[in-house]
């Protein structure tokens, strides 16, 4: 039996935000393209984890070149195209890969994104990464939902932000109702799902071993150089959260972790597929839209 959904979380106390004409706009063009809403959830494809958006059935694809103010990820690995699609038997978005802080020094990168998101009518978003594990039991290939994270970045996509909006409360920000769903479409589709914490660097050379251990003992279980972003930005849109890590290598100086970007897209790609039935399990119990 599926989980009960949790209650919209309350953000009035951090105050109302101002109308953003640049995400209208993309919204609106996204809608004459016949992108619009509603969807049962939208999904953010990590590095190498771009497969899924292409399993969709009825699908319409925007190329980011094309939606106003999108960004255009750089980094190999990400594709850059936004797909609308039925999965499981419900409408979904999947954003196909994502802009990085460390690729312009904007922590707000995925603000448009994510907005829109919002805008095109989906209450719920998947996340999913990439990211080096400090979990022996956790090695390359395994799956980790996320249960909280830790910015060891000092940055935050909502500098600037002039609302009191931008108090964003985050106790829950990985929904407990989404993050059971995950867990009862593994158990039912046969893949292992671990737990942990997910500690954000900015990127983008990789940790020393010092910081992968300064994070173990801050009580992080991952580390990775995305999501924590978009996490703060979707919970100011009031938009309810989950993420999914693909471990790709363990973290520098645990065993022979050495890590390296090929190592990544490599190893994200060999999980692709229990990522790709974890993900259409866990669509199919959300309500349909």
């Amino acid at each position: 039996m599926s989980e009960p959904d949790s209650p919209e979380p309350d953000l009035s106390s951090s105050g109302s935000r101002a109308p953003e004409p640049a995400v209208e706009a993309a919204a609106g063009l996204l809608r004459a393209r016949g992108l619009g809403g509603p969807f049962a959830c939208a999904v953010v494809t990590g590095t190498g984890l771009g497969g899924l958006a292409h399993g969709l059935a009825e699908a319409v694809s925007v190329s980011y070149a094309e939606i106003p103010g999108f960004p255009r990820p750089s980094v190999s690995g990400h594709g850059g195209a936004l797909h609308a699609g039925l999965l499981a038997g419900r409408r979904v978005l999947v954003l196909e890969g994502r802009a990085h802080a460390y690729e312009t020094g904007d922590a707000a990168a995925m603000r448009l994104p994510v907005g829109v998101v919002r805008a095109l009518g989906a209450e719920a978003l998947l996340l999913t990464n990439a990211s080096g594990s400090l979990m022996p039991a956790a090695g390359p290939g395994s799956l980790v939902v996320l249960s909280d994270h830790i910015n060891l970045s000092g940055l935050n996509p909502l500098v600037g932000e002039a609302s009191d909006a931008r108090f964003v409360p985050m106790v829950g920000a990985y929904d407990p109702a989404l993050r059971a769903h995950l867990a009862a479409a593994a158990a039912e589709a046969g893949i292992p799902l671990h737990a942990g914490v997910y500690a954000w660097f900015s990127g983008p050379s990789f940790e020393t071993p010092a910081e992968v251990r300064m994070a173990g003992r801050l009580g992080a279980d991952l580390v990775g150089m995305s999501t924590v972003p978009e996490v703060i930005l979707a919970r100011f849109y009031g938009l309810r959260v989950a993420a999914l890590s693909v471990v790709t290598n363990f973290g520098a100086g645990i065993g022979d972790g050495d890590p390296h970007h090929a190592e990544t897209k490599a190893a994200a790609a060999r999980a692709g597929d229990d990522l790709a039935r974890l993900v259409t399990a866990f669509v199919a119990r959300l309500p349909a839209r």
